[in-house]
């Protein structure tokens, strides 16, 4: 049986394919066209991802026997253009909330659970809470104030960009004291189980800057409209931070387990304070791309009927290049290469650069699905190098100091440096750093000893954790700092293409791109 997900059609769009029971194939169609789609988009259908994911399959459109596409979709011409596109296949339309709902729990270890989806806003929802047990979902309320779009608005207020600069906000809210907690409590007010924004401190006649009105800015203490002072952001990004917490376990009620997805889902900080509370899985791709998982999970257990669960066993799920695609592409560019013969010469090669505290890029096997590198789209550098997290930041991925690179270490060695769950084997919460180990990496620590882990099991990914190991014979650390290797706002890279134009536009000092090697 191949069933086919969709989502995100009007913004993040993706595509996935279970097949037999398993999830063989998920990735996004900006990371194929290598640009940014952003919510309010054309809704066509997203062909290069449907097409990459059926050829990953190994499966032509006429033995598809289901497509299921999350909503929203577009009222045009679209269902004649996918029963054209599949006119053997049976056509299916997946709630929104739905489908997230069904990413985080099918996808999770847990038998029953109480499932919450919280996003800016789809289809008039903007979240959901359903009581999930075996291969049943129930529904038990509905969100219609978004907490999302109050995230969105002081992003902007800040001085970012909304709907896309959220988890700037969220790193800076670390820094912030607890001064503005009651004016963002004041502001979501409860409403049953769920969540009412008190309207009457936004702006009717003013939309910039979030659009916030005169009462907001008068708790502030500052003049209404004038320029959020420098000193007064991360306050006011730690009182939005902790007031949607505080809203968020409140909405969560009660239970043993619980299962979290929605754009929300991708704020670390707000999973970390969730699993202080009870066992938590968020589906590590929250935001509307995941929901492609979600329609063919629920396809499968609901139109179908089936009750074997389907485990998220990896999220390296895209495209990989063999040897002969990266040979030519670095051809092409007339680019000089070392090609390593074996895994054991690769893995020494990369580990004595990164000894030598060289930045390395690091590009191996399938593309990761979502927005974080676990180890094939990585940049790399060595928490020993006391500059490692200035150079990334400032000289290759020109971005705020307050944006901390996550810590990769062998699942098994996790607990002799970290206190973390399971949440961070997909970088999807923060652990804390144990005492002993708080110097070591002070230039990694958000606040308060927290830092982003991303814990690598030995048969998800045995290469990276060969290297991580490497990494601790030689200097007697098996942790490396990892972040996505993309620049400019761009997509993770896909092809060895992506991943030349990214290596010569950075400061980044080594490349290694399957067997082949390359340095500056």
């Amino acid at each position: 049986m191949i069933i086919l997900g969709i989502g995100g059609i009007l913004g993040d769009a993706a595509s996935a394919v279970l097949k037999d029971g398993e999830l063989v194939a998920a990735v996004e169609e900006s990371k194929l066209v290598r640009r940014k789609l952003n919510w309010g988009g054309t809704g066509e259908l997203p062909e290069r991802s449907i097409e990459t994911c059926l050829q990953l399959a190994g499966a032509k459109p006429e033995q598809v026997d289901a497509v299921a596409v999350a909503r929203p979709v577009p009222k045009s011409d679209f269902y004649p253009k996918l029963r054209a596109r599949f006119p053997n296949s049976r056509l299916l339309v997946v709630e929104h909330h739905l489908a997230h709902a069904a990413s985080a729990y099918y996808a999770s270890p847990f038998e029953e659970a109480t499932v919450l989806t919280l996003d800016r806003g789809a289809d008039f929802r903007c979240g959901s809470r359903w009581r999930a047990e075996g291969s049943r979902l129930t529904l038990e309320f509905e969100q219609y104030d978004s907490l999302g779009e109050l995230y969105g608005r002081v992003t902007s207020l800040l001085g970012f960009e909304a709907n896309a600069d959220e988890h700037k906000v969220q790193w800076l809210s670390a820094a912030g004291d607890a001064r503005f907690i009651e004016l963002f409590n004041d502001i979501i007010g409860h409403d049953g189980e769920g969540a009412r924004i008190d309207r009457s401190y936004l702006s009717n006649e003013h939309f910039s800057n979030g659009g916030f009105g005169e009462r907001f800015y008068e708790r502030l203490g500052i003049k209404p409209g004038a320029a959020i002072p420098e000193t007064l952001r991360p306050h006011i990004a730690a009182g939005l931070q902790r007031a949607i917490e505080a809203a968020v376990i409140r909405m969560a009620g009660e239970g043993k387990n619980l299962c979290f997805a929605g754009g929300l889902g991708l704020n670390a900080l707000l999973v970390a304070a969730l699993e202080r509370h009870r066992n938590v899985f968020v589906q590590p791709v929250s935001g509307n791309a995941g929901t492609a998982i979600g329609a063919v999970l629920d396809t499968w257990h609901g139109a179908y009927g089936q009750t074997k669960r389907v485990p998220l066993r990896t999220l390296c799920l895209g495209p990989a290049s063999n040897a002969g695609e990266i040979k030519q592409a670095l051809e092409n560019c007339k680019l000089d290469f070392r090609y390593m013969l074996t895994h054991d010469e690769l893995i020494e090669t990369a580990v004595a650069q990164l000894s030598e505290n060289k930045i390395v890029a690091w590009m191996q096997g399938r593309m990761e699905f979502g927005a974080r590198a676990l180890g094939n789209r990585s940049i790399l550098a060595s928490p020993l190098d006391p500059y490692s997290t200035e150079n990334l930041n400032i000289f290759i991925k020109h971005r705020e100091q307050v944006r901390k690179f996550a810590a990769s270490v062998p699942a098994e060695l996790a607990a002799e440096y970290f206190e973390t769950g399971p949440n961070a084997r997909y970088l999807a919460t923060v652990a804390r750093v144990k005492p002993a180990h708080r110097e070591q990496f002070a230039t990694a620590i958000v606040a308060d000893d927290l830092v982003r882990v991303h814990t690598v099991d030995r048969d998800e990914n045995p290469l990276y954790w060969r290297l991580l190991h490497a990494a601790g014979k030689k200097t007697g650390l098996p942790v490396l700092y990892n972040t996505s290797f993309n620049l400019f706002g761009e997509p993770l890279v896909c092809t060895p293409r992506d991943a030349v134009r990214s290596f010569y536009s950075s400061g980044i000092d080594a490349m290694f791109v399957g067997q082949f090697f390359l340095q500056k």
